[in-house]
């Protein structure tokens, strides 16, 4: 019996194969088939269960022939088309399109004319130098292939933060129902902010676990169960997932919390701490060294930090990172809430490739409480997203000022653009063009594999333009699939502070850049911060939180996310950037 993993990889080879079979031929069938996919990777239900109620065609990107084609996949295991092709084409020649710099083309070419069908072939061919004779080659574009396939040893096999939270929250949700129940939370690496997630930990607090523990396991998202104990259980998803449930009395709620929420690093300086004090500390409770036998329990976390003298850390903190000596000199800072975003500087519409009319999209804003925005679709350039010429632009705007008269003092909608800056480094509009609009955000999305000068140059380029307000995700990474480009990051922040050029915080879990580790550096240095949700549609504004718990890992306190600032206060920064 297929899981729903397995029929999304399913299709996403297909989509590989005819990528290889033929790039432009199939170009829209590959788009659909990587559609459905991600869709099915990411399904709370099992497909089977979906198809057996005749609502397949329900499912995001699937039409009638998709239907089919999962129907046959659950009805013999594979389908004909994919047989087929997979009958032409190597397996180990798909595995080779994963190393970055490797298109169809050169993946074809190197199994036509160097018999290449595994990665680790690839890799023995380059280092003996026999790929470089082959057309559109040479020793450089060896090098980079070699670079590309130590890339992929590091790329991440973990969740991103959206699927893993999607997937806890489900099964959270009825087991709070279940009697009994006085308090339930998620822990772990996801409930601390990571971008990605290697299992799911959940914690629930009660007398009575063993009512929870059935309902855990018997949950309609579980496909398997790894282990059924009295008071923990394991289960996988049918994404794929690993998910932990532990069920402690709520006297010892705090302390289990704690630990479980972690990181490694952060409870080891909890137990130093304790042993300081003359106390152990595990998962359960605070244990007298002196062998009088004496325990302390917490239900609360903010109970086991009083213990060692210390105020509450967030949990976003975590990570042994200066956090408890800040926390002992009483100098943790008021980090970033939801509450304190009051606009949004970064989103698109039906003018480029959003899915929404500017009228649409403000109303979104204004129903989430928003006190102003930014309209900035794509410049033209970036032809895949439909990017607007400077007379399309000078379109728009008049379409903006009527939605502005609609809304009045309720919402304020600024006109910008999200411009392209050009594999040669160049910028998308002339600086008269840029100089008419509210706010510019300079972006990368094309060759981004460009060797680190090069890509780094063309970074500055933006950032030094005295029109450029906003650079947006600024390393171009994607969340699990490709890798940040290869910037100076020092070079960027530097050039970044001199100018006084914002960074975005992109709160899409596909990006999540920039990463909290360097929007923490950036903000050590006094650059800006814009928490955006970079919104193509209603429900892209619901990622927002994914954005603000970066910024609380990097320590954001909502002074130095300027989306948090008063419509005054941005305009007057608006006034000064020109």
């Amino acid at each position: 019996m297929l899981s729903n993993r397995q029929i999304a990889d399913s299709f996403d080879l297909l989509a590989d194969l005819l990528r290889l079979k033929d790039s432009a031929g199939y170009r829209f069938e590959v788009i659909a088939y990587q559609r459905v996919a991600e869709a099915l990777r990411e399904l709370p239900r099992d497909v089977r269960a979906i198809a057996a109620e005749g609502r397949l065609q329900e499912i995001d990107g699937v039409g009638k022939a998709i239907a089919s084609k999962i129907t046959e996949l659950l009805d013999g295991g594979t389908m004909r088309l994919l047989e087929d092709l997979k009958a032409e084409i190597p397996q180990g020649v798909v595995d080779v399109l994963r190393v970055n710099g490797v298109g169809p083309k050169k993946a074809m070419l190197f199994y036509q004319q160097r018999g290449i069908t595994s990665i680790a072939a690839l890799e023995a061919a380059a280092r003996e130098g026999k790929l470089r004779d082959l057309p559109s080659m040479g020793a450089k574009s060896e090098q980079k292939i070699l670079e590309g396939i130590e890339a992929l040893a590091r790329r991440t096999t973990r969740a991103r933060a959206d699927v893993a939270l999607s997937a806890a929250e489900r099964l959270l949700r009825p087991l709070q129902t279940v009697q009994g129940v006085l308090r339930a939370e998620i822990a772990g690496s996801l409930r601390r902010g990571r971008a990605t997630i290697g299992d799911v930990d959940l914690l629930i607090a009660s007398h009575d676990a063993a009512p929870i523990m059935e309902a855990f396991v018997n949950h309609p998202d579980v496909v398997r169960v790894l282990g059924h104990g009295e008071t923990k259980s394991s289960v996988e998803l049918h994404n794929g997932l690993q998910c932990d449930l532990r069920v402690v009395p709520p006297d010892r709620f705090g302390t289990a919390l704690s630990y479980f929420t972690g990181s490694q690093a952060h409870n080891i300086r909890l137990r130093e701490l304790a042993l300081q004090r003359g106390l152990s500390l595990n998962e359960w409770s605070f244990s007298a060294t002196d062998g009088s036998g004496a325990e302390f329990l917490c239900a609360t976390e903010e109970e086991v930090y009083a213990r060692l003298e210390l105020p509450y850390i967030p949990p976003e903190l975590r990570e042994d990172r200066g956090e408890i000596e800040a926390a002992q000199a009483n100098a943790l800072p008021t980090l970033l809430e939801i509450g304190d975003i009051r606009a949004d500087l970064h989103m698109h519409t039906t003018w480029s490739d959003g899915r929404l009319s500017v009228r649409e999209m403000a109303w979104q804003a204004r129903e989430r409480g928003l006190q102003y925005i930014v309209i900035t679709d794509h410049s033209q350039s970036l032809g895949v997203a439909n990017g607007l010429s400077v007379e399309r632009l000078w379109a728009q705007r008049e379409e903006i000022q009527s939605v502005q008269a609609e809304f009045g003092d309720a919402l304020r909608i600024y006109q910008g653009v999200e411009m392209e800056i050009r594999a040669d480094g160049s910028l998308d509009y002339e600086d008269e063009v840029l100089a008419a609009l509210d706010v510019v955000i300079a972006s990368l999305h094309t060759a981004l594999r460009q060797d680190r000068a090069t890509i780094t140059a063309r970074l500055l380029n933006a950032i030094n333009n005295p029109h450029v307000d906003i650079i947006g995700h600024p390393r171009g990474q994607l969340i699990p699939d490709r890798e940040p480009a290869d910037l100076d990051m020092d070079a960027v922040f530097a050039a970044a502070l001199a100018t006084d050029t914002v960074l975005e915080i992109n709160a899409n879990p596909h990006r999540l850049d920039l990463d909290s580790a360097h929007a923490r550096q950036a903000l050590k240095l006094g650059i800006k911060l814009a928490v955006n949700t970079d919104a193509h549609s209603a429900a892209d504004f619901d990622v927002l939180p994914f954005g603000v718990r970066t910024a609380r890992r990097a320590w954001a306190s909502p002074e130095q996310v300027i989306n948090t600032w008063s419509r005054e206060r941005f305009e007057a920064w608006r006034q000064d950037a020109d």
